[in-house]
């Protein structure tokens, strides 16, 4: 049984459903994933953070870590703010 449908616009464009933008966390500037396996097509959110993402969460563009900055904390407070829902 199908969680949601959408339908294809003459622009070959779709809207996801509310209820699956909010179990997979999608907003404005999200990326989706397409995979194709056995005839089947999967679609996946995108991995989330890259790597400059972490950098500057760690580093915050000056190269070194910032005093008294837990690494896991910075990352955590960085893609908060950067990916908070509004």
């Amino acid at each position: 049984m199908a969680i949601a449908l959408s339908r294809v616009t003459a622009q070959g464009q779709i809207s996801v459903p509310a209820e699956i933008r909010r179990r997979l966390g999608l907003g404005p500037g999200s990326v989706l994933e397409w995979d194709e396996k056995s005839g089947e097509v999967i679609v996946r959110r995108a991995g989330r953070y890259t790597s400059a993402e972490v950098h500057e969460a760690l580093f915050g563009g000056t190269g070194k870590p910032k005093p008294g900055m837990d690494v896991k904390e910075g990352i955590r407070k960085h893609i908060r703010q950067r990916h908070a829902r509004r």
